[in-house]
């Protein structure tokens, strides 16, 4: 996962037999999903684990039937979970908005930010589409606080996005605004690292 600690790094089964009387899972969450409240759920803090909650939300709504909108700001590595939607996870689509190098805080490159930019419009435009039932704007709180994306712009996406629609923000430094404005917020605390025990990040773990 990328965050200001991190390294630098290198860029189906058989169909269960149904009764006829009973709707497939995927009407069934269809259906669900027009009658429910879709909810704003922020997971921060600078603790590891952020981006690993975001897919493991992610996976019980493929679970469900639903279908899930994953964008990974600052990011374009092929980390294990891109690896594992593309290959197991039909309903689950990832993309990657970002390089596989270290933004600076202070002076982003211009390619950084367009590169988020232009994840935030296929955000913007996802969350109209109707084609999804669950959008994660992966490290989408950093992206804000380096600059790359207006928060005004973040604030107005979570207040004209479907009813329905699930938005999951991760990434530590999220706005108060932001905050304010979520159903769920998770912090999720550092209380020790490996890192800090000069343990390189490995596959599986951090990617």
């Amino acid at each position: 996962m990328k965050n200001t600690k991190s390294p630098a790094r290198k860029k189906a089964a058989k169909p269960a037999i149904r009764s006829a009387q009973k709707p497939s899972a995927g009407k069934a969450a269809s259906a669900a999903a027009a009658d429910k409240r879709g909810l704003v759920i922020v997971i921060t803090g600078n603790g590891k684990g952020k981006t690993t909650a975001a897919f493991g939300q992610a996976l019980r709504a493929v679970g469900q039937g639903l279908r899930v909108l994953i964008l990974q700001f600052m990011k374009g590595r092929d980390y294990g979970e891109f690896i594992a939607a593309e290959k197991y996870l039909p309903r689950l689509t990832v993309r990657r908005c970002g390089l596989d190098s270290f933004v600076m805080r202070d002076r982003p490159a211009p390619l950084d930010v367009e590169l988020a930019r232009e994840g935030f419009a296929l955000a913007k435009k996802a969350a109209a589409s109707g084609k999804y039932d669950m959008i994660i704007l992966d490290e989408i709180n950093v992206a804000v606080d380096f600059k790359l994306i207006p928060l005004e712009e973040l604030i107005d996406l979570i207040r004209s996005k479907p009813p329905a629609l699930d938005l999951i923000l991760t990434g530590r430094y999220a706005a108060k605004a932001v905050i304010r404005l979520a159903d769920t917020v998770s912090d999720v605390r550092e209380v020790k690292h490996h890192y800090a025990a000069g343990i390189k990040d490995r596959a599986g773990i951090e990617y």
